[in-house]
């Protein structure tokens, strides 16, 4: 167990390598309750959180997941959020742990000029993350009904349990993000594990995400970074006029000095967050592949050297470690 934004948090149960591996190959399961959720709702919501978040949330229908920023006004990186619509005037926003509360008072100091309510229900919540090739059948074995298409969400009772599932995740893999009351959680667990999928901790979470290069706010993404550098200006529409959209445009226009790319280590060697490439440039998340077994991470680094096939040199505590940029994402499944 480890501290993490206020939590007392599993790091793993019984590894990390074997954990990671069963998410890939069977069935993982994650306690994810830190993560927070904002509700928002009202004749005006759409209109608040178009102001609020960077996707176009105009095409987003009922029962519709939505990953998108959220920006200040320089387009500085505030939070990645992820966005479900459950009625036409009705959302509810899941936010990173650690940035909940500064969400929350960004949400509230957006409010005056809509005809819409924010509330914290982080409170109300907890969150199950079920992640793996086989997740998707044995959640379907304990559902009530049909689980929802991918990046949608449904109400369904699971293990004789009413819950929102949401067909969303942060493994790269299929399965479903589970929020229910937090008092039936520990049930709901038990019903999962022996139902067949594999209890997994916030190290086999960070390395699953990792070979699927999905950022890590704090990390990868900051109130440094805009979107374009860090590759997701596809999650942005700046014509919708979210906060920071002109410094956003602007980037797109006139192009960034970096980009975040992804990157494998040659030989021995695990490259960590604030390890320097030689000729610029620095990593923001690292750590070992259990599937590709070697060193893997993600940096910004000048756009001539983003490409993949362009070698790096990074200082790995005092050793010069070659690195060489691959294609997103660094794991895919054999065909």
């Amino acid at each position: 167990m480890v501290p993490f934004a206020g939590w007392e948090m599993p790091l793993q149960y019984d590894g990390i390598v074997p954990e990671h591996l069963a998410a890939r190959r069977a069935i993982g399961v994650f306690d994810v309750s830190h993560m927070g959720q904002i509700e928002t709702r009202g004749p005006d919501a759409q209109r608040l959180l178009q102001r609020l978040l960077s996707a176009d949330l105009r095409r987003l229908p009922e029962g519709g997941a939505q990953y998108a920023l959220l920006c200040d006004e320089r387009g500085g990186v505030i939070d990645d959020l992820m966005t479900y619509r459950l009625a036409e005037c009705h959302f509810l926003t899941v936010t990173n742990a650690s940035n909940h509360e500064l969400d929350l008072e960004w949400f509230a100091a957006h409010l005056a000029g809509f005809d819409a309510e924010v509330a914290d229900r982080r409170d109300q919540f907890a969150m199950l993350a079920v992640q793996g090739p086989a997740a998707r059948e044995l959640l379907a074995r304990l559902a009530d009904g049909p689980l929802p298409p991918r990046n949608h969400c449904c109400q369904r009772t699971l293990a004789g349990v009413a819950m929102l599932v949401c067909a969303t995740g942060y493994t790269g893999e299929p399965g479903a993000e589970l929020m229910l009351d937090p008092a039936a959680a520990p049930a709901v667990w038990d019903a999962v594990v022996a139902a067949g999928a594999h209890p997994a901790g916030l190290g086999a979470r960070d390395t699953l995400r990792l070979e699927a290069c999905l950022h890590l706010h704090g990390n990868d993404l900051d109130r440094t970074r805009n979107p374009i550098e860090a590759g997701l200006g596809w999650c942005c529409a700046e014509q919708t006029g979210f906060i920071g959209s002109d410094a956003v445009a602007r980037a797109r226009a006139e192009g960034t000095a970096e980009r975040l790319a992804c990157f494998e280590i040659e030989g021995r060697g695990i490259a960590r967050r604030g390890d320097r490439i030689a000729g610029g440039g620095v990593v923001t998340s690292g750590s070992f592949s259990p599937c590709l077994e070697r060193g893997i991470g993600m940096a910004y680094v000048p756009v001539d050297r983003a490409s993949p096939g362009t070698e790096l040199e990074i200082d790995v505590r005092g050793t010069a470690r070659t690195a060489v940029i691959r294609a997103k994402p660094l794991y895919r499944k054999e065909s």
